[in-house]
């Protein structure tokens, strides 16, 4: 699913204009990128969420050449799928199989 189509959707279920869904849509990511910006945890119902992880520093390989190199430490964000999400999912591919 694209952003515009995200937009399209919120849109039409929440019977509102494309602008006021795309507003909605940039204030949750906004919100969610300032939650993990401060090392918080963001929690989106139904879901999962989304966590700022630290990863270390590492030795790498260049796949071209096969040299080691050094890949630096940085934070990132690790997203936990929530169990009802997961259930879902696995109910689904129940049915097809």
């Amino acid at each position: 699913m694209t952003k515009a189509e995200l937009v399209s959707k919120l849109a039409e279920s929440g019977n509102i204009t494309q602008k006021q869904a795309e507003k909605i849509l940039t204030a949750l990511a906004d919100a969610v990128k300032e939650s993990l910006q401060k090392g918080g945890k963001a929690v989106l119902p139904g879901l999962g969420s989304l966590s700022c992880v630290e990863r270390r520093a590492r030795t790498g390989r260049n796949p071209r050449t096969g040299a080691e190199i050094r890949i630096p430490a940085k934070r990132t964000a690790r997203f936990s799928v929530s169990t009802s999400l997961s259930d879902a999912l696995d109910r689904t591919k129940a049915k097809t199989d």
